[in-house]
This record gives structure tokens, sequence and C-alpha cells, in this order.
């Protein structure tokens, strides 16, 4: 059986020990042409062979620290940390050969998280009471069968507001905030009522976002490691570092950030792009959920505007590099390519608004977040459910945004740049 573990270096992963029925064994690597897509798997043996029908046991067992390469996946502090919901987790892989079934998760799966008493702890599932344990406390909660897979969030923290007000957005911080929050906690609130509004609900469990601060979260731009503000998504809410904080709560700036943060959980946790896809829909429906966030905040001026600021970002990064389509842009493109990538990619789903309606499109995608939850997405995937909804056949449309260099001329046409005050937001 292949497993695949944490990466080493992203997580910090260490003391791997695996017991097969009781018996420590090693696993070894994958041949020579598997190692190439699943880097981070290793290989099971069963000795003797394992029988149809016959219950094995297998034990995985293995620590996290410190990572080298930190991103937002994982956060590790003294008195805070947090794991998203991804790679964390062993993953069972089926066998490579025909007719091979998935293997399935157990139903109902109990998550039991040991932490010291007087922390704070989220995570997936339904909440099913905790227990003391001297200076620990286990919290506990159940994972039924339609679940995504499970995310912690746990610290010593400050509460802010401290009454609980049903869906009001709610900070959990190291220290107690130092400026007033109320009206960043009312556009937290608005910006994630637009997401479950427009893109369909996130979780049952969860009814309102959590901002939690993690001095340990840094800020990454093209996959290069920055100092400065950084914001991460967790199913439920964001991870803030402290320089987040510092912007002050109510600034645009922290709101921008938050704001992005949250439409990863939709767009990311909810569903994830398939490799060719990365940006264009990785990274494209999160900014494209930005503009209709700014739109719900501030009417069509506010989408405009956020609109003409991407057509700048890509005539400027066009002056510095060659563009490759977005139907093969990646994350690991050169710096130049990815920028123009980034730029044009949230400009294709406002493309297809003004084509198809923006209440097609956004129905289109409720459908996917709803019907594909869990799984990953392509272009095909995208267009199939838009023109479901729109009743059009966008196979044209699709061929000129992802296959063709350049802005189309009648997208310039509807939006002229230049410096007027409702355009630049001055």
């Amino acid at each position: 059986m292949d497993v695949n573990f944490p990466p080493e270096k992203t997580f910090g992963r260490r003391n791997l020990q695996l017991e097969l029925d009781g018996h420590a064994i090693a696993p070894a690597s994958l041949p020579e042409e598997y190692q190439s897509s699943e880097p981070n798997a290793l290989r099971i043996s069963f000795n003797p062979a394992w029988a149809r029908k016959q219950v094995r046991t297998l034990s995985v067992e293995y620590e996290f620290s410190s990572p080298e390469n930190p991103g937002g996946r994982i956060t590790l502090g003294e008195t805070e940390f947090h794991l998203g919901s991804r790679d964390w987790f062993p993953d069972l892989q089926a066998p490579h050969h025909l007719m091979s079934a998935n293997p399935k998760s157990p139903s109902p799966i109990m998550l039991r998280i040991i932490v010291p008493s007087g922390w704070l702890v989220l995570a997936r599932g339904t909440r099913k009471g905790q227990k003391s344990q001297g200076r620990e406390t286990e919290h506990r909660f159940v994972l039924a069968a339609t679940d995504l897979p499970p995310f912690v969030v746990a610290g010593h923290y400050s509460v802010t507001p401290t009454t609980r007000r049903s869906n009001a957005a709610t900070f959990w911080t190291l220290q107690p905030l130092k400026d007033d929050p109320v009206a960043a906690i009312s556009q937290i609130a608005a910006a994630w009522k637009t997401l479950q509004t427009d893109f369909g609900s996130l979780d049952k469990n969860i009814a309102s976002p959590h901002i939690v601060e993690s001095p340990e979260l840094t800020r990454r731009i093209l996959g290069e490691t920055e100092e400065g503000p950084a914001a991460a998504a967790f199913p439920g809410g964001a991870i803030v570092n402290s320089a987040s904080l510092a912007l002050g709560t109510s600034s645009p700036e922290f709101l921008d950030i938050i704001t992005d943060a949250l439409a990863r959980n939709w767009f990311g946790d909810e569903i994830r792009p398939t490799t060719d896809s990365s940006i264009g829909i990785g990274e494209g429906l999160p900014e494209y959920a930005g503009i209709v966030i700014e739109e719900a905040r501030n009417g069509p001026d506010g989408r405009r505007r956020r609109i003409l600021d991407y057509l700048r970002r890509y005539d400027e990064a066009r002056t510095r590099a060659e563009e490759t389509p977005l139907s093969v842009a990646l994350l690991t493109d050169p710096v130049g390519p990815r920028r123009i990538a980034l730029a044009k990619a949230p400009l294709f789903y406002i493309a297809l608004e003004d084509i198809c309606g923006e209440s097609q499109v956004r129905q289109a995608l409720t459908h996917i977040v709803t019907l594909l939850r869990g799984q990953k997405i392509g272009y095909a995937d995208l267009r199939s459910a838009i023109e479901e909804t729109s009743n059009r056949s966008l196979g044209q449309m699709f061929r000129v945004w992802l296959n063709e260099r350049g802005i189309p001329q009648d997208f310039r046409a509807r939006y002229p740049l230049g410096t007027s005050a409702a355009e630049t937001g001055e």
C-alpha cells in the first residue's frame, strides 16, 4: 500500500514510526516511475500478503516541528498552532492496477484534540464535548462521511467580542485588540454573507468566520517568502500574522487581506484546481470572489475599480515578460509570466459575467462548490457548469481567453483605462 505523508520541509515532519499488526515496519521508496507524481509517498509491504476480508491494523505516528518551508498549511508556536485541511494526515492510495478501488474513510471519525487547559479549539465536524485531564483538556469532534478532511486551530487566545453574537465575525488574538474592531466585524461578516449568498454554504457547522492570530505565519508572494502582513485561509475563517493586525482591523489593507483569505475557503478548500488550472481557477476564482465582495460593498463603481486595477497590473507585467496562455500557465512558471497570468485570470470571470450574466456565472459556481465538493476541477468542469446555467455555447470564448495571448478588444472597449477619480478610487 502506498501512503502519502506530510512533506517534511513544509510541515517539519520527523520521527515517522509505522506498525503493522503490532509489529514495527520500515516503509520503502516508490518505484522511480511513480516518484515524480507522488513525491511524498512511501510504500508499505504486507508480509504475509493481505488476504481478502482479512482485517489488518496499521498504526502511523509522526511529529511536527518548525517547518523549513512554512506556508499557510501549518503554523506552530508556543501558545498556538493551526493545521489546514490538506496534507497533514496520512492519505492511503489505491493500488496501481486496473479496477482497483479508492480506499474509503471510515464513518464516523472521532477527532480527539488534546491541548493545554484554557486553550480555545476550532476543528472540522460536529463538536461532541470536552473532558479535562489534569493540565490538559481533550476536545472531541465527530466527522461524518460527507465532511471534508479535518482541520485544527487552537491556542491561548483573547476573544473579541466577548459576547458571542450569531453570524458575527470573531477575533482570536494573543493579546486584546488595541483598536475598536466593531467596523471590521461588520465588514467581515458582510463579506462572509456575500460569499455564502453567491457561492453557496460553506459548512453547516460553521456559522460565522473567525480571524485568528498566528505570529508564525509568513507572507508568500509568487512562491517567495517575504516580511509583512499575511493571511491564510482555514475552513471557517482566516489566520493572520501580527503584522496584519498592526495595520488596524478597520484599515482597507487589512480588510482586503481578510477578504482574499475568506474567498479561498470556497475556492481552495471546498474545491481544488487541477494542475493545469492552478492559476486560472486556483488563483483566478478567489480574486474574482474579491471583486464580487467589492461590488456588494461599494456597488458598480467598486467592481469597475477592481477590474481596472487588474488591467493595469496585466499591462505593467506585460512590459517585463512574455505572456504564457492561461490554459498552460502554472504556479511553477517564472515570476514574469506568473504575474501576467495572475492579473489576467480574474478578468476571465468578469468576461464570463459580461457575456452570460452575473447571476448565471455565480449560480454555476455554486453548483460546482455543492456538487463537486472536495474534488479537483478543471476548465472543462467550469465551462460545462456555466453553459448549463446560461444556456450558451462558450467554446469560442474559452479558446480566446485561455489559449490566446492578450486581452480581447471587446473587453478593452468595455473597460477603457483612464485616470478619473471614479476609476482610481481617489
